[in-house]
């Protein structure tokens, strides 16, 4: 276990803090590692049903690590993919909430965006200032960020490098729902056991319809969340879900 990173699991929800202060959290090739080789073996869990993933109060993520790439060449970017790892956060399966208070800059909202959900602290800040650096977002910024608040703020954001705060985030649609930053770890782990105690096929299932919405055709898109509702026929928590409605009783699932 790094010691980067504070890990606790309980009632099927794995919170991990990150634990750099003396740098805001900055987000270097150790973290991403840490980051990665400890949830890749809980994201295989069927017992582990959400990720909760937060910072300080003072920063969620600063951003990248600007000296480990201060004195790169293009050479050295590219031959190395520079940043390319962090798609290995990203494509974790199970459903990832961030719980976000302080600054969430440049890689930190880029790492945020890679959550499915993001929760924040009123004292949260967002922004993509790479411009002010020389150059732009290389973990996603673009690319998420315009998908999940429109063309004109993020070309707003990127291009000025202003900062966004958390109730502009929430209004925008980067931002799910807002709380009050001594209540936003409490009530991020409150919805992320909500998710946990769903059947894992399901949740999974739904973060790939929902995902897929952004990627494809409207009809392909109905096609694909068809496809998914009638495969979760084959499990045992459906039938568990729907008997249970019908004979009045909370639903006991398995992840069967």
């Amino acid at each position: 276990m790094s010691a980067n990173l504070i890990v606790t699991a309980a009632d099927g929800v794995v919170t991990v803090k990150m634990n750099r202060p003396d740098v805001l959290n900055a987000l270097d090739g150790e973290m991403l590692r840490a980051l990665v080789d400890t949830l890749q073996p809980f994201d295989r869990d069927p017992e582990c049903g959400c990720i909760v993933l937060t910072g300080s109060e003072k920063a969620f993520a600063a951003g990248a690590d600007i000296r480990e790439m201060n004195e790169k060449s293009y050479l050295d970017a590219y031959h190395s993919d520079f940043l390319a790892g962090w798609e290995a956060f990203a494509r974790l399966r199970t459903p990832k909430i961030a719980a976000v208070s302080g600054y969430a800059l440049g890689g930190g909202c880029e790492l945020a965006m890679m959550c499915d959900i993001i929760y924040a602290g009123r004292s949260a800040i967002f922004g993509q200032p790479e411009i002010r650096l020389g150059v732009i977002p290389g973990m996603g910024g673009s690319q998420r960020l315009t998908r999940l608040i429109g063309r004109a703020k993020a070309m707003d954001m990127i291009l000025t490098g202003r900062q966004m705060d958390a109730q502009e985030a929430e209004h925008s649609g980067l931002v799910a729902r807002l709380f009050d930053d001594a209540a936003l770890l409490f009530e991020t782990q409150k919805a992320a056991r909500i998710i946990a105690s769903y059947g894992k096929a399901a949740t999974l299932a739904a973060r790939e319809t929902v995902n897929r919405a952004e990627e494809t055709s409207l009809t392909e898109g109905l096609l694909f969340e068809r496809r998914a509702f009638h495969a979760l026929f084959a499990t045992q928590d459906q039938k568990e879900g729907m008997t249970a409605f019908l004979e009045k009783r909370p639903a006991r699932f398995v992840g069967k």
